[in-house]
């Protein structure tokens, strides 16, 4: 007679991963809401726990029910409670006499002086720099804090691929601290503004394209140029800007 062999353990698999689990390895009995009952295996008790189930040997430790709160009372019973709890009548006052007269003063309580607040600073305070009047002033401001900034870097890089660009920088007759750098090539252009009161991030590029002609015609009167390094100086280049062949 043929012999049936058969495994001496059930076959349990695991209600997260969906694995059988090995001879040898141990599951686990987790309660999900509702009161269901899952197998998981050591591997996938984290997910157990982040899906909301309970490992059924700790669900003894858990109460059964959550405390009931006080019911609330009607509107008459509240009235009440709070005539219960008013506080005491102001003191009566005082009589003094003088003679025949009598002055009747009332008992002020004694009121103290409270300590002024200490001035905290505020956080992360914006430093704000001085602003120069004059339009030059100002542009050659903003042209030595965009060569201090890591867009100045990007421009510099680009122009070894790409070519001598045109550049301008305007400031801005809306906000009178900002100055508007532009940035351009045949094929592309980039927009930067320079706010002169900013001390912390004054440089910020605020938009890009792929035609001049997409830029304001205020903003087209190249005026700056780029030196061997790549940094941004006032006055026009000898070939006014452009990509070179």
């Amino acid at each position: 007679m043929k012999k049936e062999l058969r495994p001496v353990h059930d076959v349990v698999t695991c209600d997260v991963c969906g694995r059988t689990i090995l001879k040898g390895e141990r599951a686990e009995a987790y309660l999900a809401p509702g009161g269901h009952r899952h197998q998981v295996c050591d591997l996938c008790s984290v997910r157990a726990q982040h899906e909301g189930w309970i490992r059924e040997s700790a669900a003894g430790d858990m109460p059964t029910r959550l405390p009931r709160s006080e019911p609330r009372r009607g509107v008459l019973g509240r009235l009440r409670r709070r005539g219960a709890v008013e506080q005491p009548a102001p003191p009566a006052p005082v009589e003094r006499g003088s003679g025949d007269a009598v002055e009747h003063e009332e008992a002020a309580p004694a009121v103290r002086e409270r300590p002024a607040p200490a001035r905290t600073r505020p956080k992360d305070p914006r430093h704000v720099r001085a602003v120069p009047t004059t339009a030059q002033a100002k542009v050659d401001r903003a042209l030595e804090l965009f060569n201090g900034s890591s867009h100045q870097r990007t421009i510099a890089g680009l122009a070894r691929t790409l070519g001598n660009p045109f550049v301008s920088a305007q400031p801005d007759t809306a906000q009178g601290s900002q100055v508007s750098v532009v940035v351009a090539w045949e094929l592309s252009w980039y927009r930067y503004r320079v706010d002169l009161g900013d001390e912390a991030d004054p440089v910020m590029m605020l938009d890009k394209g792929e035609e001049i002609e997409q830029i304001d015609e205020g903003l087209r009167d190249w005026n700056a140029r780029l030196d061997a390094e790549g940094r941004v100086l006032a006055g026009r280049s000898a070939n006014d800007g452009g990509s070179e062949a």
